[in-house]
């Protein structure tokens, strides 16, 4: 049984979990290659571009780079690629349009709905790897209806590093025990469960395309286990209307 009388927050990780990432950067990859006549393979090329994320940031968590906002890692992971994949000439202004796909990633159906159900109980607010004017743009965009935009960039570290959940629970004035953590993936809960977050797990089969590997099932026993935003909102009493 949720404690939910103790949670005054729901956080969201975004990638994957509100957005689908995959099919939104796949679909506008390849309009922009068919115009430009480039024969790249687009699934491959945004799978790379995704496969890059993590180590691009273990070069900040770790300290072998000073602080960098996702939309620079994400830039200079996307020449990394081009660069590979023979793409040549691209203007700067092609290259940040490129960039700022990850600004204009489609939701998933069940999101909006839920999100605005949990909205009218409890404070609801991104808790994502990504800056915020990334996040402000995709919100704007897609009408996510956060309250505030909060997430590595408000706490100077990458999840899983647990400065990025103990300082966004502050800047909430709240204990990390009052905050749940709503994600796709296991090991975010771990690492947020790891310092007092109350959890839901919310499964997301196709994030990855159809033959997705990981994160198919909870790997223990979360406070809240779904398949969408709108279990989340019944698990924690938010009525529909």
């Amino acid at each position: 049984m949720v404690a939910k009388e103790n949670v005054k927050a729901l956080v969201f990780d975004v990638f994957g979990t509100v957005v689908d990432w995959r099919g939104s950067v796949i679909r506008e990859l390849t309009a922009f290659g068919n115009a430009k006549g480039l024969g790249v393979d687009w699934t491959r090329f945004a799978d790379d571009w995704r496969g890059l994320y993590q180590p691009a940031m273990e070069e900040v968590r770790s300290g072998r780079r000073s602080w960098a906002i996702l939309d620079d890692l994400h830039r200079e992971s996307l020449k990394k690629l081009l660069e590979r994949n023979g793409v040549e000439g691209l203007s700067t202004h092609e290259i940040e349009h490129l960039t700022r796909i990850w600004h204009r990633l489609d939701p998933w159906p069940d999101a909006i709905e839920g999100l605005l159900r949990l909205k009218r109980r409890y404070i609801i607010s991104t808790l994502s790897n990504g800056n915020t004017g990334l996040l402000v743009r995709m919100a704007k965009r897609a009408g996510l209806p956060w309250d505030l935009i909060l997430g590595a960039e408000s706490a100077r570290a990458y999840k899983p590093m647990p400065e990025c959940y103990l300082r966004n629970a502050a800047l909430l004035n709240l204990e990390p025990q009052e905050v749940m953590l709503v994600a796709a993936h296991n090991d975010d809960l771990a690492a947020a469960a790891s310092v007092g977050y109350r959890t839901a797990f919310v499964l997301r089969p196709t994030e990855y395309g159809p033959d997705q590997k990981k994160d198919l099932a909870a790997s223990r026993d979360w406070d809240v286990v779904t398949d969408s935003f709108t279990g989340v909102a019944d698990a924690m009493g938010c009525p529909r209307r």
